[in-house]
């Protein structure tokens, strides 16, 4: 006798129910972008951590940046051009100065104006700069840098002459420096922890030798 054949009956599994499904593709599509801003997290700081470790090493670091410097004057001399990237590269070098040289906070700004250390035998007060020397040697690097990497490239060799550039550049530096020391001297404050470092509060008072 012959079995009837079953109705309604599949033997593979039930599909999944339409949210399921959206979700799946949205996870699927969006795990490359996942994976990459992983990857960039990780390289940001793994970059982080290596220019954390040079920190400390401040001769290292600006021997470093001499050497990148030199490099790009090289390829300068070498193809005889791109004296517009040197040109831009030299302002921008000039306001990394001025930030460097300057305090963090703007005498002209403040009301007392007095917490600046103006001479030696003044109480320590280190000189917090709008710019710190860590962020001043890395900007240095990064233009030469990207400098080096613009002469590559044609499109930035642009005819000038050079001397009109470098005349530009110093009389630009002269002004602005000018400018720089007649605030210095204003404000009477020192870009630089010259001297002893003092303690705040006052000295003790010598003993007097008994006789």
């Amino acid at each position: 006798m012959e079995s009837e054949p079953t109705v309604g009956v599949s033997a593979s599994a039930p599909p999944p129910p339409p949210a399921a499904t959206d979700d799946l593709q949205s996870s699927n599509a969006s795990s490359p972008a996942d994976a990459a801003a992983r990857l960039i997290h990780a390289v940001e700081q793994r970059q982080q951590h290596l220019l954390d470790k040079t920190v400390p090493h401040v001769l290292y670091r600006w021997i470093a940046c001499l050497v990148v410097v030199l490099i790009y004057f090289v390829r300068v001399y070498l193809v005889e051009g791109f004296y517009i990237i040197t040109y831009a590269i030299g302002i921008y070098l000039l306001n990394l100065i001025i930030a460097f040289l300057s305090p963090r906070e703007d005498p002209e700004a403040s009301l007392t104006g007095g917490t600046l250390p103006t001479r030696r035998s003044d109480e320590y007060r280190p000189f917090v700069r709008r710019l710190p020397e860590f962020k001043f040697c890395l900007s240095i690097i990064r233009a030469f840098v990207i400098g080096f990497m613009m002469t590559f490239f044609e499109v930035f060799d642009v005819p000038v002459f050079w001397p009109i550039l470098l005349f530009y550049w110093v009389l630009l530096f002269i002004l602005t420096m000018r400018k720089q020391i007649q605030h210095m001297i204003k404000y009477r404050y020192v870009p630089f922890s010259f001297g002893k470092q003092q303690k705040y509060g006052k000295k003790p008072a010598p003993a007097e030798s008994s006789e």
